[in-house]
């Protein structure tokens, strides 16, 4: 069955987390759930760009209650911050992981990974991780993260984490978005062995024009040419919000936009996941890996 924007039910009476919600597909999950009653913290690095984001969500004919969670998904100690914050909160009943960087040159962020690897994947980790027992305590929450087409490509090179034996943008942004799947499937499965209230859910936005594409240089032409021809942000969005918000969804599915080869479309369904994203030996190494790296052990046992 596919899932459209006016199939979104009403939020009212819900806390939503989005992280990376000041601009691009972010924004637009932030805004749609607003304008369907949810309160929701924006999740973001740059106070200034949330704040001119809460008001461009503000700008309508509806009443919303947003507000500004500061952020930062390369910084352990920022993490920690943010959920604490979060945790005062009445209650979060959705928290949607975003965020993500795209292509840049190699840096370093958490326990020494290289950056896609360490915002797109580690911060997100330990973010949930702390946020689990929030989001179980009303009955059940979700998780929702965001991967992406890349995830078919991506391979997990544990001994270049850090990209000192060698960096590739794409193979270490495919890397990390493999990763974000990993990790929506097996926390879903532990959160089922441990009868949690709460679920995981994975996502993709098809191929959209978005803000990801800052880092690509003169390639940028062509990812707004594809834009045009594809998803725009809203579209790209849809995903997320079935994810977040469809009554029959449920943990361990995977969204993504209801088109030809899952690139675009105006509606949005089940998508594909490689055998590789779906092999639980593989999700247990790197659970391990990212409790070794962020120093935030989710708590929940193996399945």
């Amino acid at each position: 069955m596919s899932f459209g924007f006016a199939a979104i039910p009403d939020q009212s009476g819900k806390t939503a987390i989005v992280t990376g919600a000041n601009t691009g597909i972010g924004l637009e999950i932030a805004r749609e759930l607003a304008r369907k009653g949810a309160r929701v913290l924006l999740a973001c690095r740059d106070g200034d760009k949330a704040d001119e984001a809460r008001h461009r969500i503000s700008d309508g004919p509806e009443r919303v209650d947003v507000d500004y969670l500061h952020l930062d998904l390369a910084n352990i100690a920022s993490v920690r911050n943010a959920a604490e914050t979060a945790a005062k909160e009445q209650r979060i009943d959705l928290l949607i992981n975003n965020a993500g960087i795209m292509m840049p040159p190699l840096s370093n962020g958490t326990g020494g990974a290289e950056s896609q690897f360490a915002v797109n994947h580690l911060g997100h980790f330990a973010f949930t991780a702390l946020m689990l027992d929030k989001l179980a305590a009303d009955g059940g929450g979700r998780v929702v993260v965001q991967s992406s087409l890349a995830h078919r490509g991506g391979r997990i090179d544990f001994d270049n984490l850090d990209g000192a034996q060698g960096y590739a943008r794409q193979r270490f942004y495919n890397q990390s978005k493999l990763a974000n799947l990993l990790f929506a499937m097996e926390l879903d499965r532990r959160l089922r062995a441990a009868n949690s209230p709460v679920a995981a859910i994975a996502c993709h936005p098809g191929i959209a024009q978005t803000e990801l594409m800052r880092h690509l240089g003169p390639l940028k032409i062509a990812g707004h040419l594809v834009g045009l021809l594809l998803n725009d942000a809203r579209q790209g969005a849809l995903p997320a919000l079935q994810a977040a918000t469809d009554p029959d969804a449920n943990g361990g599915d995977y969204y993504g936009p209801y088109g030809l080869g899952e690139a675009s479309g105006s509606k949005s369904g089940r998508a594909f996941a490689t055998a590789r994203a779906r092999d639980p030996e593989l999700a247990r190494k790197l659970w391990d890996k990212s409790i070794e790296l962020t120093g935030v052990d989710p708590g929940l046992a193996p399945a």
